[in-house]
């Protein structure tokens, strides 16, 4: 059986040193990237009118988000195709050009503001959970990510996508089923792991019945149950449980939308396989064929990018047992699909570096695995290159270097 979680500490978390510490590492990255951007290979900017130093953190699918939030969804079977990308990000963006008169504006500054509120909540849930040097590690771990530059203004959907995943499992601790799954809604309808938060909600919603259902009998141990428990918890469920279930109904409403307007409500997944991406199902994709290659013939450069990133699904997965043992089944289901996704969804492991990083409860996993562990300087050796690291592929992302 897992271990019982941890009991909230009594010092208040420190949200303004989180936030003052975020707006820093931003302002940090944000010059990095301006730097760099004078390096990159010329290019039709011809789409960006906002101020030049924002221009690094447009780089590649940002493009594409741009087209949406201008043009809306085109879908050409057999072709790249802006379907490949979900909706809620990009019509927030054109909601906030709205307001800033600029889309690419609207873009870095919904993903820094997105960015900030997820580590924001992402703390608070962490200061609930682990020892304060655990939480505070598991923030620094969070926040000097290799690929957490996503979350400081890079014009993609990930840090949107955190934000909601956190926000919907926190509404979830408070038992606001309803509210949970329309949060985990637009969690669905954000990104294609968006799944992950669905079934994650699901299973913890059992799991906070398995609790109840022990406090019940006297059971002092009220944390994290067996699954065995887990299955009895089941004849719990009544209908206010099951407004976890809405967060299916962002993807179905994704699904819809597809199929009225293109005739075929998994465009998204068939468009994956176009030529540029190829990232087609199949063993070729499941068992890395195209990352082997590269391994072998080159170029090394990439090998090396593509290897860094294929290290940190490994760690996220190593950290599984820990994740369950911390934080329950439902968090474990949670950070599996996360992964289980990407990971046999991509030919050679690109993009799975910023896939790791929504894998929130794997990140707090890691703050609390480095706290604990008897060799003292594991910790600031790990947040050290993991923060050299952090710098040198924001430059190299500012270079129009694909790095995730």
């Amino acid at each position: 059986m897992p271990t019982a979680a941890v009991a909230a500490p009594r010092q208040p978390y420190p949200w303004a040193l989180v936030l003052a510490v975020f707006l820093a590492v931003s302002a940090a990255l944000t010059a990095v990237v301006a730097w760099s951007e004078r390096h990159r290979p010329p290019g039709d900017g011809s789409i960006l009118q906002g101020p030049s130093w924002l221009d690094g953190w447009f780089q590649y699918d940002a493009g594409w988000y741009h087209h949406i939030a201008t043009a809306g969804y085109q879908y050409v079977p057999g072709q790249q195709s802006s379907i490949a990308f979900f909706p809620v990000y990009p019509m927030g963006v054109r909601a906030l050009a709205n307001v800033t008169g600029d889309v690419q504006v609207a873009g870095s500054l919904l993903a820094v503001l997105a960015g900030g509120a997820a580590v924001l909540l992402f703390g608070r849930w962490a200061w609930a959970r682990l020892p304060r040097p655990a939480a505070l590690t598991a923030i620094a771990v969070l926040m000097l990510y290799p690929y957490a530059f996503f979350l400081y203004g890079a014009m993609y959907a990930d840090s949107l996508f955190l934000l909601c995943a956190v926000g919907a499992f926190l509404l979830l601790e408070r038992r606001w089923y309803w509210a949970a799954g329309l949060v985990g809604a637009l969690a669905t309808a954000g990104r294609p792991v968006g799944v992950a938060v669905a079934v994650g909600l699901v299973v913890r919603t059992v799991e906070l019945l398995a609790q109840d259902r022990a406090k019940a009998s006297g059971d002092v141990d009220a944390g994290p149950r067996g699954w065995r428990e887990l299955v009895r918890a089941v004849r719990d469920v009544r209908w206010r449980h099951a407004g976890v279930l809405l967060s299916g109904a962002g993807l179905a409403a994704w699904c819809a939308y597809l199929w009225i307007e293109f005739g075929n409500p998994l465009a998204f997944v068939e468009v994956e396989s176009a030529p540029g991406w190829n990232q087609g199902v199949g063993p070729k994709t499941w068992f890395k064929v195209v990352y082997a290659g590269t391994l072998v013939k080159g170029p090394y450069d990439v090998a090396a990018l593509l290897t860094l990133q294929a290290v940190a699904c490994l760690l996220a997965v190593l950290l599984l047992r820990r994740v369950w043992r911390r934080f329950g089944w439902g968090y474990l289901a949670y950070t599996f699909v996360v992964l289980l996704i990407p990971i046999l969804g991509t030919k050679d492991f690109m993009g799975t570096g910023r896939y790791v990083l929504v894998a929130f409860p794997a990140i707090a996993a890691a703050g609390d695995f480095l706290t604990s562990s008897p060799r003292r300087w594991l910790r600031p050796a790990v947040l050290l290159v993991s923060a050299v690291l952090l710098v040198l592929l924001t430059s190299l992302f500012g270079r129009s270097v694909a790095v995730s």
